[in-house]
């Protein structure tokens, strides 16, 4: 029996057999590419070269890609565990010609590797074929290349509803690169049910596609035409685990070797048997995608991608506790799945430790989850008329809290109620729709601007150039001439203007040529080509003129300060907090820089202090900054690190900075000469952004020097107030803080005192509503916390009734109701808070003994009031 492993390798050693350049999987997190929640296809990374907007050394590329399918329009979450091949996380291998080879040998390349001996040897009989259904040329190169028999080659149509909307073609979008597509199906065999493509039992399990060719030979504009494409290329894909499910001769993925240790590790960590459950198949299936999403940088949070791991998170929980886990176990899968994936994936090994981390803060943090859902159910369950709890109030516990449908179920059943399942449903059929619409990025190809052309960066050693307007773009127009006082993009062969990216923002300055001045705003880039937004201030601008280009050279060097530091800050970073710490992003521009990082707890004073220390240290030792350029590999080799979010050719540039290479990272951007340039770095600010991620904002040079004597003045003036010198400044501020809290705690007790000498002369007007004592009244002079207090007094010294305070404070009411114990079972405090908020325009809400609510109109405050005892009457 073939491995998963020895499968993977015998397809990613077989193409480069072909003339393949092997390229790693890209992270999980798509680069530069806001169309994506997640990698999700193999192609992915190689978009740009299908546009033409990237070109690589190579013209043919094979890899494993990793890929989640777990959010937006691509989204398998609901159905993992209950089909054979669903999963949230799968590898895809898969093989590119830009612009090479096309359907004749993308056809022969698949069927060698599948049927032939010296491969995968499948038998040729137990393979059909799908083609497109006006795809004649690859339905006659099936019969001639490979041989197959006319009887096996199905033609899918366009059978989802529009012109070209059919399994069998593919598109990037609504718009650009498209084509037709042609699969291979794999007959498990007349035992298992199912039926052939395009029939009426194709969702079976016995014809299983495990190939796809994708001919991207067109390309559609917003009219829906197809224009031929220069230059066609190929894009195809096979999932390992449905590859591997058939060279291990069983019907299920999750049969397979790799999950077998998976479910098996799943069954020991919850401490219940491996049967082959469901709820098992769910545990293991997501510590894959939670594991490898950690370990690209995506940490638990309320939005975006943070979300969808939480969601994945929680729901292997869920499925834990059903099996019987009473205590964490889900980042015990790490190990785990670091022993059977980590030599493909060595990220699982060298982030094993955080990951488990983050795995086990989400699981503590959903158990107090869930048992905040429950006080939450327990308030609906207050207010709720009737027997049925509504299916928006089971959603909401759903989607905000992470409370399982089946629980509220079972708690609902243990009280003689039931829940709204349908109106359950329909939230949920409407969250997928809001989450499609949000996946689905209606995006125009077409509109890019198509530059091919190769900017030549003289930037690093100059600020300075000379270089030929080479084409200018007025929207996305191209023109000849640009006038005095239109904004246009302009385009040369030859620029010291650097173009946004990294982190780094764009250069600006001037170009010129006799008296025309040209002011760049903004420096971008697309594919190779420097894009230089801005407005001609003067003359007019042509396409072939010779212009000088002139960067400010002070905003670069600030830039430059903020960008060196920058490295030396992350380094930093990892020495003093640990080596899992990730950049997530960052902003360096001439007045500061911004660092975010994965990281789960906040940074203290002195691991700030440790970081500053360490950063100045190599400031002073004012070292040479070394630049190589030179292949990804040796560069990894060398230890260099790549940025969040960048992108990296086939030649790279190496940045080593600091004494014994205290930084060595892959970087594209403009430097300092030697690390004393920077001058100094101050960080200004530290604090959290998301789950898991914290943001350091720093100043350099005389930016940090400036933050420092801003510092000092607002110091000495404080001194001043308080009437101490610069050394005695802390004492005398912390001897004001604990004289204000001992006048604070005086405060409160002569408020309590009023209150009870109050709750006296309340008591007067307290009515009776047939044989319950009413009283309902405002305050004058008071807050929440002494409403609460006189509340408490009344009670005890009603003994029995039903009590209801306001107050008013800056436009706003605050209403508290009381109910003493032996009235609860006939008058509740939450809904009589409802009654009186609704009428004051807000809400409100809480026990049947106590509750709390207001409003904001103040002047049907005494209308609300007066009609509690009518209230209490109908009740």
């Amino acid at each position: 029996m073939r491995s998963s492993a020895d499968i993977r390798e015998a397809f990613l050693s077989f193409f480069e057999s072909k003339g393949h350049t092997r390229v790693a999987s890209s992270s999980l997190i798509p680069a530069n590419d806001p169309t994506l929640l997640f990698t999700n296809a193999g192609m992915n990374q190689f978009k740009d070269c299908f546009l033409g907007l990237d070109k690589r050394a190579y013209t043919r590329a094979v890899s494993s890609q990793k890929c989640v399918r777990a959010g937006g329009k691509h989204n398998d979450l609901e159905n993992v565990g209950y089909t054979a091949r669903h999963h949230t996380f799968f590898e895809m291998l898969g093989n590119f010609s830009f612009g090479d080879y096309f359907k004749h040998d993308a056809i022969a390349y698949a069927w060698e590797f599948l049927t032939s001996p010296a491969w995968l040897n499948i038998p040729s009989d137990k393979l059909w074929v799908t083609v497109y259904a006006t795809d004649d040329e690859a339905f006659q190169l099936w019969q001639d290349v490979a041989g197959v028999p006319a009887e096996r080659i199905i033609r899918i149509g366009d059978n989802k509803g529009a012109p070209y909307a059919s399994d069998n073609f593919w598109a990037m979008g609504d718009t650009g690169p498209c084509g037709p597509c042609t699969e291979i199906f794999y007959d498990h065999g007349a035992d298992i049910w199912g039926g052939l493509p395009g029939s009426a039992e194709e969702d079976g399990d016995r014809y299983i596609e495990i190939w796809n060719n994708v001919f991207m030979q067109f390309n559609r504009t917003a009219d829906g035409v197809l224009h031929p494409l220069p230059a066609p290329s190929v894009d195809t894909g096979m999932g390992l685990e449905r590859i591997s499910a058939v060279m291990q001769h069983v019907h299920s993925n999750y049969e397979i070797d790799l999950f077998q240790h998976l479910l098996q590790a799943a069954a020991d960590a919850i401490g219940c048997s491996n049967e082959q459950q469901a709820s098992l198949k769910v545990v293991a299936d997501h510590a894959r995608s939670c594991s490898f999403l950690v370990a690209d940088g995506v940490v638990p949070s309320n939005e975006g991608r943070g979300y969808v791991l939480r969601r994945i998170i929680r729901r292997a929980c869920r499925h834990g506790n059903k099996l019987g886990a009473t205590q964490p176990f889900f980042y015990k899968m790490v190990a785990a799945l670091a022993q059977v994936m980590g030599a493909a994936y060595p990220e699982l090994v060298e982030r094993q430790t955080f990951i488990e981390k983050v795995l086990k803060q989400e699981e503590e943090q959903f158990a107090r989850t869930l048992e905040q859902g429950l006080k939450i159910l327990e308030q609906d369950l207050v207010n709720l008329q009737g027997t049925v709890i509504s299916g928006d109030v089971v959603f909401k516990l759903y989607d905000t809290y992470g409370f399982p449908m089946d629980l509220t179920a079972d708690i609902a059943r243990e009280r003689n109620l039931s829940i709204d399942e349908a109106g359950f449903n329909a939230c949920m059929d409407a969250q997928r729709e809001r989450s499609q619409k949000a996946g689905k990025f209606n995006f125009d190809y077409n509109s890019l601007l198509k530059v091919d052309v190769d900017t030549v960066f003289t930037g690093y050693d100059s600020t300075h150039s000379e270089g030929k307007v080479v084409a200018m773009f007025i929207g996305d127009e191209a023109v000849n001439h640009v006038n005095e006082g239109q904004k246009a993009v302009v385009v040369l062969d030859k620029t010291a203007f650097y173009a946004e990216s990294g982190g780094q923002v764009g250069d600006t300055g001037v170009l010129s040529v006799g008296h025309t001045r040209f002011e760049v705003q903004n420096t971008t880039k697309v594919g190779n080509a420097f894009l230089h937004h801005g407005i001609v201030t003067q003359g007019q601008l042509l396409v072939n003129d010779s212009v000088e280009g002139q960067v400010d050279n002070t905003l670069r060097a600030n830039t430059a300060r903020n960008h060196s530091a920058t490295h030396l800050l992350h380094a930093a970073l990892r020495q003093t907090l640990g080596t899992h710490v990730q950049q997530k992003g960052s902003l360096v521009c001439a007045d500061y820089l911004r660092f975010d990082f994965s990281h789960t707890e906040g940074v203290t004073a002195e691991q700030i202090s440790q970081i500053e220390a360490l950063v100045n240290g190599q400031i002073l030792a004012n070292s040479t900054v070394a630049t190589e350029v030179t292949d990804i590999d040796t560069a990894k080799a060398k230890g260099a690190m790549a940025l969040f979010g960048e992108k990296y050719g086939d030649t790279v540039r190496v940045l080593s900075m600091g004494t014994d290479n205290f930084s060595v990272e892959l970087c594209g951007g403009t430097h300092v000469s030697r690390t004393g340039d920077i001058g100094l770095l101050k960080i200004t600010s530290e604090g959290g952004v998301a789950a898991g991620i914290r943001r350091i904002e720093a100043k350099t040079g005389s930016g940090a020097l400036a933050w420092l004597a801003e510092g000092e003045q607002a110091l000495a003036h404080i001194g001043q107030l308080v009437k101490g010198s610069r050394q005695a400044v802390a004492d005398k501020v912390q001897q004001l803080a604990e004289r204000n809290r001992d006048l604070e705690k005086e405060i409160d007790r002569l408020k309590a005192k009023l209150a009870s000498s109050a709750s006296n002369d309340l008591l007067s007007q307290t009515q009776d509503i047939n044989g319950v004592k009413l009283l309902a009244v405002k305050l004058d002079s008071a807050d929440s916390k002494s409403l609460r207090t006189t509340l408490d007094q009344l009670k005890n010294k009603l003994g029995s009734g039903v009590i209801v305070l306001a107050t008013v404070e800056d436009d706003k009411v605050t209403v508290i109701a009381g109910v003493t114990a032996d009235l609860t079972q006939r008058f509740k405090a939450g809904e009589l808070v409802q009654h009186i908020s609704t009428q004051l325009g807000g809400k409100g809400g809480g026990r049947p003994d106590m509750a709390q609510g207001g409003g904001t109109d103040v002047a049907a405050l005494p209308q609300a009031l007066n009609s509690v005892s009518l209230w209490l009457q109908q009740k």
